[in-house]
């Protein structure tokens, strides 16, 4: 337990240079957004009966591109991608925009590089990151 006590208070420590701030609230917001609409459209397909290949064929990509786009830890897709991905599957990808409550968690230390509880933030994020969860957005 020590151990993981000194994690995050590593991490709110690191959280309080603004620029890291920055980018770890990035960087968690684009983790958890592509974990949730690529496991949104890997449900769709499998709910519409296609398999990886067939879905490859239907946008005219390799295979190997749907498998490493639904199966890699590292998986960076563009927009366009998932647009055509989506259309394959009657789907579109939107933006809508975050409660209040994340807006002031999230939004606030993005335009001002700084936030009161930095240790609070740091496990709100670490939510939000974990591949298990889906967001509340």
């Amino acid at each position: 337990m020590d151990g993981n006590r000194a994690f995050w208070d590593d991490l709110a420590h690191d959280l309080e240079d603004p620029e890291f701030l920055r980018e770890y609230v990035v960087e968690s917001m684009r983790i958890a957004t592509l974990d949730f609409v690529l496991n949104a459209l890997d449900e769709a397909r499998e709910a519409a009966g296609l398999s990886k290949a067939e879905l490859a064929r239907a946008i005219q990509v390799e295979p190997a591109a749907i498998r490493r786009l639904f199966s890699s830890d590292q998986a960076n897709p563009t927009l366009g991608t998932l647009a055509a991905v989506a259309a394959a599957l009657g789907m579109r990808i939107s933006v809508e925009p975050l409660s209040k409550a994340h807006r002031r968690k999230f939004t606030v230390p993005l335009l001002e590089g700084l936030v009161a509880d930095t240790m609070k933030l740091a496990k709100h994020l670490e939510t939000f990151r974990s591949p298990t969860s889906m967001p509340a957005w």
